[in-house]
């Protein structure tokens, strides 16, 4: 690598630091220079890749002559124009199956393998058991044929059992194992896999063209390779020390801010704001902490003016009576009182904690009939899937059509302003709600959405608000049926005892206008991370394209290993970087 190519890398190593899979970039431009003879010096003194491609043949006649292996068919001379770049001096261009043959593994059912054997079983894509008996008896590299396409392991033990869902490679005594194994990483297998469970076909690894450097030079690629891969792990270990301390940090700001109204986290969050939200882990955070400060009545204030909550709930249960007396509702079973244990936070005055059936006109569930696979269309009715209700946002398309031969359900049918929740689903997404703004006709509720209805006196985005906080989903994982976490229930009745921090209604619309606000802030953050994730990622790209040369033919220049001197200096720019928070 040049002096220009070095500073090259060193101007934007920030942009590679910070891309998500920019170590990864500099790991692949470390192997791409490697076997472009770009990493490290050649020396003339050492015999031409061309004796060792001669000494390659010549073992691969005397095998054919002894009967040992069948005779190769020939491959294709290379053409110039599948040459991507210039070699050094001393290096060859060789197609790969004249240097290195892909061996099929052997059948090895599961049944036989076992944990006690003293020789590892290799499947595609790693060890899968042992065996008492080894079927490779030499170091080799194990390529996944099946499933795992191109996955590529290293056997270094004294003999092992390779199956037949992968190839085995033992490359001449010309050719370094390791540098081998490096060579085929950067050949890229897995992008060759074909078909549902990708399969790979030797034949076309065979076909593909290669770059052979003498053999001293191989150990001396090795070697630095090695070392700058040591470099990046250096860099790995201090990215992600350095993504844990932001976590850490925020955290605690966040912890700090829901414990202590005096405002200090909150102007901590505000100072390191730029740094805090780079990553969409602490934006999340952010997002909990404001729904856990609206229902504790510290994200708007109070005003002295409003009527307690307790005047509002006379209201609802007036109303309540009133329905029941028209017949258009029916008399609901009373609530159980809250216990002292089951309130999680004091509440501002003039607040009340009620349960979610306290506040509610009614609930029901829907109807889950043996439906069509497909969406309903034109003007057919429709059941919802659970995944309707399931993101947040109200999604009608998320259904399946009912057949001909079936009767809708007009009173399952979902209108604007329901309050919807999931009855079953995983541990993390039962009884997630959603509210109707605007819905297509003739769409029903399925048997596991249940639906709450409230009075105009309610606005239920803030009991939206409300059954997305952590202490209710606490709430409900804690109260829900099922063993599997994959699956969970929770009936309506544990629905209709959620506990409620409720407020005056003038509070409720204030409290649900602040979380809209903050919540859009909280939607550009994830935009911002969004734009500058991809800059970062096209500018690293673009640099690494410049620096490897990918797709395009290279003049021969005066190449050094300064690379090694990159990558240290980066690992101590790392430690000195400024976005780490030095608290």
């Amino acid at each position: 690598m040049n002096k220009q190519t070095a500073q090259l890398l060193e101007q934007h190593f920030n942009t590679a630091f910070a891309a998500p899979d920019g170590i990864a970039k500099l790991r692949e431009l470390i192997l791409t220079l490697a076997m472009q003879g770009r990493l490290v010096e050649q020396d003339p003194s050492d015999p031409p890749a061309s004796e060792l491609l001669k000494e390659i043949q010549a073992e691969k006649q005397r095998l054919v002559k002894a009967g040992k292996i069948k005779k190769p068919k020939p491959l294709p001379p290379i053409k110039p124009e599948e040459v991507p770049y210039e070699l050094p001096k001393g290096w060859e261009w060789v197609r790969l199956g004249e240097v290195l043959s892909f061996e099929y593994g052997n059948n090895l059912p599961a049944k036989k393998r076992s944990n006690s054997g003293e020789f590892p079983v290799y499947g595609s894509n790693g060890i899968v058991g042992t065996h008492k008996e080894a079927f490779v008896n030499k170091f080799c590299i194990v390529i996944g044929r099946k499933g795992s396409a191109g996955a590529l392991n290293l056997c270094l033990s004294e003999g092992c059992c390779v199956t037949d869902v992968a190839y085995y490679c033992i490359p001449p005594k010309e050719i370094d194992l390791y540098f081998c194994f490096n060579l085929l990483h950067i050949l890229k297998l897995n992008s060759l896999g074909k078909g549902i469970k990708p399969g790979l076909n030797r034949n076309e690894v065979y076909d593909l063209a290669i770059a052979i450097p003498p053999l001293s030079e191989q150990f001396r690629i090795v070697t630095k390779i090695d070392q700058l891969m040591k470099h990046c792990d250096e860099l790995e270990t201090l990215r992600k020390e350095r993504e844990e301390k932001r976590l850490a940090i925020h955290a605690a700001a966040i912890n700090q801010l829901l414990d202590t109204p005096d405002g200090a986290a909150w102007n901590f969050i505000q100072q390191h704001f730029g740094e805090l939200y780079t990553v969409k882990e602490n934006v999340a955070e952010l997002r909990k902490a404001i729904l856990q400060l609206a229902v504790m009545g510290r994200l708007v204030p109070q005003n002295s003016d409003d009527p307690p909550a307790s005047e509002l709930l006379k209201e609802i249960k007036a109303e309540k009576q009133r329905l029941v007396k028209a017949g258009k509702i029916k008399k609901s079973k009373p609530l159980p009182p809250i216990k002292p244990e089951e309130v999680p936070f004091e509440l501002p005055q003039g607040w009340e904690w009620v349960r979610l059936g306290d506040v509610s006109l009614s609930n029901d569930s829907g109807w889950s009939p043996q439906c069509l696979r497909e969406k309903r269309s034109n003007g057919q009715w429709g059941v919802l899937k659970v995944s309707a209700v399931t993101w947040g946002k109200f999604n009608p398309d998320e259904n399946k059509a009912l057949p001909s031969d079936k009767d809708p359900r007009p009173e399952c049918e979902v209108e604007a302003g329901d309050f919807l929740l999931s009855r079953a689903n995983t541990d993390e997404l039962v009884a997630r709600s959603v509210i109707v703004e605007e819905t297509p006709e003739k769409l029903m509720m399925s048997d596991k959405i249940v639906r709450f209805r409230f009075p105009k006196s309610m606005n239920s985005h803030f009991i939206n608000i409300v059954n997305g906080t952590e202490f209710s989903r606490s709430y409900y994982i804690t109260n829900a049926s099922g063993t599997s976490s994959s699956m969970k229930n929770v009936s309506r009745q544990v629905m209709a005892e959620l506990p409620i921090p409720l407020p005056s209604r003038p509070e409720q619309h204030r409290i649900v206008a602040r979380v809209d606000q903050l919540m859009a802030l909280c939607d550009t953050l994830e935009q911002q991370i969004d734009i500058a994730t991809f800059k970062q990622t096209e500018i690293l790209n673009a640099v690494m394209a410049r620096v490897g040369g990918y797709g395009c033919r290279l003049n021969r220049e005066d190449y050094c290993p300064n690379v090694t001197a990159f990558c240290h200096s980066s690992v101590t720019a790392v430690i000195k970087h400024n976005g780490v928070l030095d608290l």
